[in-house]
């Protein structure tokens, strides 16, 4: 099998993933506090016998000894990662709804596990407790504990993230972030954690406010907006229509050296 069939396969399964990716982008662009995939590709160099081996006295002989190296370039899939770039902010007028402008996430709680987890998404409202918790129940958190407001009081939060019910103070929002945001890992619903290993990370995300001032980040806390999904649907399209037409290239090129190995089979075994 010709070594075209291999490039071309991998370019296939390649653009097929870069496929995967901007779809799901697209399928969020209208979610609250979403940050879109990105694909990245390298070159990688497939060399020959000799271009590892050096004349080391070249002035002894008139010609070279050795031919010139050939390296050939192949683009391969390098990474996968988050774009964190800042989402436009668009105004609801609800009270619990919430957007960070700058860099930096909201603290959640889950309730069951007691698991701490990063997000975006500031669609908040109250529990049955009147606790301020998100969409998917975990509980907002503000200096290192849930918030908690009476009823029927009107919610007020200043840019700094101190919540108030009327003259009580109910805390300030734990808005951190992390050294390296590349570092995190989504894990659905627009929340994000540290990766297993990353213990610095981990640690420093469990701890505290008052115990990790320097992970603590005056971002401004935007009372009644919410952070739009980072996701440009014409770049998007563009990209996609780009993946597309790779792939019917590459799988063009599969069909083209299967039928010329086809021939050489048939024209050997005549032979």
């Amino acid at each position: 099998m010709q070594d075209s069939m291999y490039s071309a396969l991998f370019g296939a399964l390649s653009n097929e993933h870069r496929l995967n990716v901007i779809a799901n982008n697209l399928a969020n662009v209208n979610t609250t506090g979403y940050k879109q995939d990105q694909v990245t590709f390298a070159d990688t160099f497939l060399r020959f016998a000799h271009d590892y081996i050096l004349d080391s006295k070249p002035f002894l002989r008139a010609d070279p000894l050795w031919p010139e190296p050939s390296v050939m370039a192949k683009p391969r899939l390098a990474d996968q990662y988050t774009d964190h770039t800042q989402g436009s902010l668009r105004v609801t007028g609800n009270p619990l709804d919430l957007a960070l402008q700058g860099d930096g996430f909201f603290r959640v709680q889950n309730p069951q596990t007691g698991e701490m987890f990063l997000t975006r998404n500031g669609n908040f409202g109250l529990d049955a407790d009147g606790q301020i918790v998100d969409g998917n129940g975990n509980l907002l958190m503000a200096g290192g504990g849930p918030v908690t407001v009476p009823l029927s009081a009107t919610v007020l939060i200043d840019h700094a993230g101190n919540v108030r019910a009327g003259e009580q103070e109910l805390g300030q929002i734990d808005v951190v972030t992390v050294p390296d945001p590349a570092r995190l890992e989504k894990i659905g619903n627009n929340l994000f954690r540290a990766p297993e290993g990353e213990e610095e990370i981990e640690a420093g995300l469990a701890v505290a406010a008052e115990e990790a001032e320097q992970m603590i980040v005056r971002a401004t806390v935007n009372q009644g907006y919410l952070e739009a999904s980072n996701v440009e649907v014409v770049t998007e399209m563009v990209r996609m229509i780009a993946a597309n037409r790779s792939f019917e290239a590459y799988s063009k090129i599969m069909q083209g050296t299967d039928t010329i190995d086809k021939r050489v089979i048939a024209v050997a075994s005549k032979a």
